[in-house]
């Protein structure tokens, strides 16, 4: 297990999940998927690496009432809140870089998590995105053109910015289909500076 795992498998991890929760970020998620999945086809089943306590299932619920959700999530605490979540019909508490599964989805989504994992350890991040989608990949991280760290809530080595959407548009050989941006001061919504990128 390297240092960013363990970070988010003890105390911080713990206080993520806890203070990341409430209806405002639940409606600024929904606003996100709604740009960000406007030019994809029908969605019937939806994993996430990295699902924290599910605020992305009860956006994604929301909008696709249907869908089968499963989630991935290596914390403690966060996997406790997400199995008791209603809107995930499935969960694993792993870490990203050794899960598997035995089926594919119709989309695998990564959002907000790249940015905190091992740079080494992407490529296989982006290895597993492709694997598990059978159609639409959808990333959103903090984007930087060059590979940059930035010191996060004080810590070093936990917070890392990059062109990831290329990068895994270059391994996988997969076809962008959208992007855009959702921004910190929007005035109705509580999002982060997030990019996002659809792929098929």
């Amino acid at each position: 297990m390297n240092d960013q795992e363990l970070f988010w498998i003890g105390e911080f991890g713990d206080e993520y999940a806890e203070r990341n929760n409430g209806l405002e970020l639940v409606a600024a998620k929904i606003d996100m998927f709604n740009k960000s999945l406007k030019s994809a086809g029908e969605i019937n089943t939806i994993i996430e690496l990295g699902a924290n306590r599910g605020l992305n299932a009860d956006a994604l619920k929301s909008l696709f009432p249907n869908s089968n959700y499963t989630g991935v999530e290596i914390g403690e605490k966060a996997f406790s809140l997400l199995k008791k979540n209603i809107n995930v019909d499935q969960c694993h508490h792993r870490s990203i870089h050794d899960f598997t599964a035995n089926q594919q989805y119709d989309l695998a989504l990564i959002s907000g998590v790249m940015i905190h994992l091992n740079p080494d350890a992407l490529s296989s991040v982006y290895k597993l995105l492709d694997t598990l989608s059978q159609r639409y990949v959808l990333i959103s991280e903090y984007y930087n053109p060059t590979p940059v760290e930035v010191t996060y809530r004080g810590h070093q080595g936990k917070l890392f910015k990059r062109d990831f959407a290329k990068e895994f548009m270059d391994q996988s050989g997969r076809k962008l289909i959208d992007y855009g941006f959702v921004y910190r001061n929007d005035p109705k919504y509580k999002h982060d500076d997030m990019t996002w990128f659809l792929f098929e």
